[in-house]
């Protein structure tokens, strides 16, 4: 809400057409609510200044392989709703697809007045160059040498850095940047929030490994293409790549269980940490499973999900583990 405030307190929103770009938007439906409502929030403000909404157009990004057809299908419903919300004739919206990696350019110079991103900034370009001394992980572990942490390092900074100077050309003087993304809470990156979930699916391919199912070469061969960062590390690559300033940096704790609303107790009864272990499991395959059955095949995904989502129910029996999330609001200089 403040960072749109910002906008409409600038002159460029003003104009004919207000264009937002969605990065990362995966193919649910969440894609067009989050439209939606930074689209409500500005004819709000457009009524609050006594002055006519804009025409407006969303663009919505991701990697050429997401099924921007599902998106499609979604839409007849969200103009029917946008229209009964906010009247027949009260606003135009036009929607797109823009297929792509996010760390390239997507769009025209100084076309974008408001772009967005969620959870989709801590997957990295390529998987940092440099992991061969990672046997037995697939990412930064308690194990890891020191390397390790250096090349995941490194690859988020010069991509973080990449995505901000594409951006710096295709938002107009004053535009504004959310993006919120997973990070860990403190700078050492073997912390729990830092790599504790992905130590337990290593866990869990080692024990498919004991069972003749998996071959140990393979895990060696395999790291995840994701960073963690410390909030450090966020600020210093937007002072350093200088196109923006910092307006905001929140964070906050969610629960790796996303149906766990439960934010007081530090561990989970036996009965609720198993089904902290399946949901957290269904939530983790999602993301990684067509990763995992590329480079270890089809076949071991449901017993691997069924080992991992026992290792996860006895890491939350002991310790409730949350993702540490940032949210970030930036402006274009």
């Amino acid at each position: 809400m403040h960072t749109i405030k910002g906008i409409t307190n600038h002159d460029l929103f003003f104009g004919d057409c207000f264009k937002i770009a969605d990065l990362g938007c995966s193919s649910g439906k969440n894609a067009l609510l989050v439209a939606s409502k930074i689209i409500i929030v500005l004819i709000e403000m457009c009524k609050e200044n006594n002055c006519k909404p804009p025409q407006f157009q969303v663009c919505l990004n991701d990697l050429f392989e997401n099924d921007f057809n599902n998106l499609f299908k979604l839409l007849p419903n969200f103009y029917s709703k946008l229209k009964e919300e906010n009247g027949e004739n009260s606003c135009h919206c036009f929607i797109s697809a823009v297929p792509g990696s996010f760390y390239g350019r997507l769009f025209a110079n100084q076309s974008l007045h408001l772009v967005h991103s969620s959870y989709s900034l801590h997957w990295l370009s390529q998987v940092p160059e440099g992991l061969e001394s990672n046997a037995l992980n697939i990412y930064m572990a308690k194990t890891s040498p020191p390397g390790v942490f250096q090349a995941y390092g490194k690859q988020f900074k010069t991509d973080f850095t990449k995505f901000l100077q594409m951006r710096s050309r295709e938002i107009v003087c004053g535009g504004r940047m959310v993006l919120t993304f997973v990070g860990r809470s403190v700078a050492d990156p073997t912390s729990d929030d830092g790599c504790c979930l992905l130590e337990l699916l290593a866990q869990s391919l080692l024990d498919l490994v004991k069972e003749g199912l998996v071959r140990e070469m393979d895990i060696n061969s395999f790291n995840v293409p994701v960073y963690y960062p410390c909030e450090d590390e966020v600020r210093n690559v937007i002072e350093n790549e200088g196109s923006f300033s910092l307006e905001c940096l929140t964070t906050f704790k969610v629960n790796w269980d996303p149906f766990d609303d439960d934010y007081k107790n530090v561990n989970a009864s036996d009965e609720a940490s198993q089904t902290h272990g399946e949901n957290t499991a269904k939530m983790v395959r999602a993301a990684t499973e067509p990763l995992l059955a590329s480079h270890f095949g089809k076949s071991i995904i449901d017993g691997l999900f069924q080992k991992y989502k026992k290792h996860v129910a006895q890491h939350q029996a002991k310790n409730k583990t949350r993702f540490f999330t940032f949210v970030i609001a930036l402006a274009k200089k």
